[in-house]
Protein backbone atom coordinates (compact mmCIF):
# COMPACT_ATOMS: atom_id res chain seq x y z
CA UNK A 1 0.00 0.00 0.00
CA UNK A 2 1.33 3.43 -0.94
CA UNK A 3 0.38 6.28 1.35
CA UNK A 4 0.30 9.93 0.56
CA UNK A 5 3.01 11.98 2.27
CA UNK A 6 1.97 13.05 5.76
CA UNK A 7 1.77 16.77 6.35
CA UNK A 8 3.63 17.56 9.54
CA UNK A 9 1.45 19.04 12.23
CA UNK A 10 4.43 20.66 13.98
CA UNK A 11 7.03 21.41 11.30
CA UNK A 12 10.50 22.74 11.96
CA UNK A 13 10.83 26.36 10.86
CA UNK A 14 14.52 27.08 11.38
CA UNK A 15 17.19 28.11 13.82
CA UNK A 16 16.05 29.98 16.94
CA UNK A 17 17.54 33.13 18.46
CA UNK A 18 18.69 34.80 15.23
CA UNK A 19 18.71 38.56 15.74
CA UNK A 20 17.29 40.61 12.89
CA UNK A 21 19.88 43.03 11.45
CA UNK A 22 19.67 46.54 12.93
CA UNK A 23 19.85 48.18 9.49
CA UNK A 24 19.00 45.59 6.83
CA UNK A 25 19.07 48.23 4.08
CA UNK A 26 22.76 48.83 4.86
CA UNK A 27 23.73 45.19 4.22
CA UNK A 28 25.35 44.29 0.94
CA UNK A 29 24.23 41.17 -0.95
CA UNK A 30 26.75 38.75 0.65
CA UNK A 31 25.86 40.00 4.16
CA UNK A 32 22.12 39.66 3.47
CA UNK A 33 22.65 36.17 2.03
CA UNK A 34 24.60 35.24 5.17
CA UNK A 35 21.65 36.34 7.34
CA UNK A 36 18.93 34.71 5.21
CA UNK A 37 20.50 31.42 4.12
CA UNK A 38 23.38 30.39 6.38
CA UNK A 39 22.57 28.55 9.60
CA UNK A 40 24.47 26.57 12.19
CA UNK A 41 24.33 22.80 11.77
CA UNK A 42 25.73 21.34 15.00
CA UNK A 43 25.80 17.75 16.13
CA UNK A 44 23.87 17.56 19.42
CA UNK A 45 21.44 19.95 21.16
CA UNK A 46 20.22 22.74 18.90
CA UNK A 47 17.59 25.46 19.44
CA UNK A 48 14.99 25.61 16.66
CA UNK A 49 11.76 27.49 15.89
CA UNK A 50 8.65 25.37 15.38
CA UNK A 51 4.98 26.07 14.73
CA UNK A 52 1.83 24.08 15.45
CA UNK A 53 0.73 24.37 11.82
CA UNK A 54 -2.57 22.46 11.84
CA UNK A 55 -3.64 23.22 15.40
CA UNK A 56 -3.35 26.43 17.39
CA UNK A 57 -0.84 27.87 14.85
CA UNK A 58 1.39 29.14 17.66
CA UNK A 59 5.14 29.42 17.31
CA UNK A 60 7.52 28.06 19.95
CA UNK A 61 11.17 27.13 20.38
CA UNK A 62 12.47 23.62 20.97
CA UNK A 63 15.90 22.26 21.82
CA UNK A 64 16.32 19.09 19.78
CA UNK A 65 19.22 16.66 19.68
CA UNK A 66 20.22 16.56 16.00
CA UNK A 67 21.71 13.08 16.40
CA UNK A 68 18.84 11.26 18.12
CA UNK A 69 16.02 13.69 17.09
CA UNK A 70 14.93 13.70 20.75
CA UNK A 71 13.24 16.93 21.85
CA UNK A 72 15.03 17.97 25.04
CA UNK A 73 12.98 21.07 25.90
CA UNK A 74 10.31 23.39 24.55
CA UNK A 75 9.80 27.03 25.53
CA UNK A 76 8.05 30.22 24.48
CA UNK A 77 9.63 32.63 22.00
CA UNK A 78 10.06 35.29 24.69
CA UNK A 79 11.93 32.93 27.04
CA UNK A 80 15.69 32.27 27.03
CA UNK A 81 17.02 28.94 25.83
CA UNK A 82 16.95 26.45 28.74
CA UNK A 83 20.26 24.97 29.82
CA UNK A 84 19.40 21.37 28.99
CA UNK A 85 22.90 20.16 29.85
CA UNK A 86 22.54 21.09 33.52
CA UNK A 87 18.90 19.94 33.61
CA UNK A 88 19.61 16.33 32.71
CA UNK A 89 19.85 16.58 28.93
CA UNK A 90 21.62 13.77 27.15
CA UNK A 91 24.50 15.88 25.80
Amino acid sequence: MVRAPRRDRIPLRGQAHLPYPDSPADLDDPQWAQYVFYRDNPKGPFAERWSHATGCRRWFNAVRDTVSYQVLATYRLDEPRPDVLSEGGNR
